[in-house]
Parts: structure tokens; C-alpha cells; sequence
């Protein structure tokens, strides 16, 4: 069986950090994590024209999160609490993952990819989860984010159940903002004991998945099973 082939969606910065011009950035574990199953990440520069080359070449697709929100205005609101718009990333996030919808190929979106993949299917967010609901956890947690933080609660007609076999898990949390709406042909399929959607899958595409949390630092056995039924899957 082949090494399947993963594009991973990088961030972009235009001055500030590694250099006074344009850079590209990933982190390491984005990229250990599909490794260590077998598969060999491929990350892809910003160019919308080079999209369906990547369609043919690659065996999957991870959409990766960072320090960045999306434009409120692509779901039809005005900004309240959306911080650090990066356009030129969303623009081709959307554009790829439109391309990767149309094939059977998995496509795994973590924490602000997730977000991504619900815009792009006409879904929407809450821009700033403390100014919007009443919750006691720190979904920005305060430990570093080599560890978990609280629970998550898994729906037991999910995919993800079926992926994991629990109905909660433990998951570390970087975010200020969630899924609110949901998408087109996206089904919420874990929520955290406050409401708010921790993970989103797609009813009518093989293996699409979104999660909240950060699975690529492996932390936990739950973390490690999903990474390696998305490589599996693109196998």
C-alpha cells in the first residue's frame, strides 16, 4: 500500500516575525503527525490555479488553524470580536477545499480549518465565544497546548464515535471562536458541556471531518486514532 500524499494548508504573514516580507509558516506537528501513520505532508503555497494540479497529485487535504479569524463578512455579519483577517489564506482555503469536496478524498479540518470548511458551506460563527455565551471553560486555555483542558462529548451516531468508540474524550482548546450555524450537509458531531461545537462532519462526502480541538499534538489515544483513520483513508 502506498504512502498516501496529504497538502496541508499553510499560514501567511506579510511583515512582522521571520521576515520584513511575505512568508509562509506551519508547525512542526502538523506535519510529524501524518508522518508518523505513514503518509508524507505536502504543504501548499497560496495559488488558486495551481488547485486542481493538487486535486490529481494529492490523496487528502488537511486545513490547518492559526493565529487568525476569518472576515465576518464572508457569513454576512459585522465584525464583533473577529481579530487579524488574513484574506489572501481564507480565499484559497475555500477555493481548495471547494476542489477536494467534489472528490472522495479525506479531508480533515482543524480548529480554524474547521471554521473554514463551515463558512465555505454557507454556515456562520460566533466571533467571540466569551462575549456571546455564559461558559466556564476556557475554550483559550491557559496550560500549554501540549496538554488537554476539558471535555468534549461525542455523538454516538457520529462518524467520530465510530472512529474513536467513546462518547467523551478529553481535547485541548486554542480558540475564541466556534461554529455557530451550521454549513451545508454538515451535522454537528461533538459539542463541549457549554454548547458549543467541537466537532462538524459532512453527511454526504466519504471521510470529511472538522474538530475544534488540536489532534496533530497526538496527545491523547483519541487524538492518534482520528489522524490514522484520515491517513487510512487516503490510502
Amino acid at each position: 500500500m502506498k504512502n498516501p500524499i496529504i497538502g496541508i494548508t499553510l499560514d501567511f504573514e506579510i511583515n512582522s516575525g521571520y521576515s520584513k516580507f511575505p512568508w509562509y509558516a506551519i508547525r512542526e506537528n502538523y506535519l510529524t503527525c501524518l508522518h508518523k501513520f505513514g503518509a508524507i505532508p505536502f504543504p501548499l503555497f497560496h495559488e488558486n490555479s495551481l488547485n486542481n494540479y493538487f486535486i490529481e497529485a494529492l490523496d487528502g487535504l488537511v486545513i490547518t488553524g492559526g493565529n487568525f479569524d476569518i472576515d465576518p463578512q464572508l457569513y454576512s455579519k459585522f465584525s464583533n470580536g473577529s481579530r487579524n483577517i488574513k484574506d489572501k489564506r481564507t480565499n484559497y482555503e475555500i477555493d481548495i477545499f471547494h476542489k477536494f469536496l467534489e472528490t472522495s478524498k479525506p479531508i480533515l479540518g482543524i480548529c480554524g480549518g474547521e471554521q473554514l470548511m463551515n463558512v465555505a458551506s454557507g454556515g456562520d460563527l460566533i466571533q467571540d465565544i466569551n462575549h456571546s455565551i455564559k461558559t466556564k471553560i476556557e475554550h483559550e486555555q491557559p496550560n500549554p497546548r501540549d496538554q488537554v483542558s476539558h471535555e468534549v462529548i461525542i455523538k454516538k451516531d457520529s462518524k467520530l464515535h465510530t472512529i474513536i468508540n467513546k462518547e467523551s474524550i478529553q481535547v485541548n482548546s486554542a480558540h475564541h471562536q466556534s461554529v455557530d450555524n451550521l454549513g451545508k450537509n454538515f451535522v454537528s458531531a461533538a459539542i463541549a458541556a457549554d454548547g458549543v461545537i467541537e466537532a462538524i462532519e459532512h453527511t454526504h462526502h466519504r471521510w470529511c471531518l472538522g474538530l475544534q480541538w488540536h489532534p496533530e499534538f497526538l496527545i491523547t489515544n483519541d487524538d492518534m486514532a482520528i489522524i490514522k483513520d484520515f491517513v487510512d483513508h487516503a490510502k
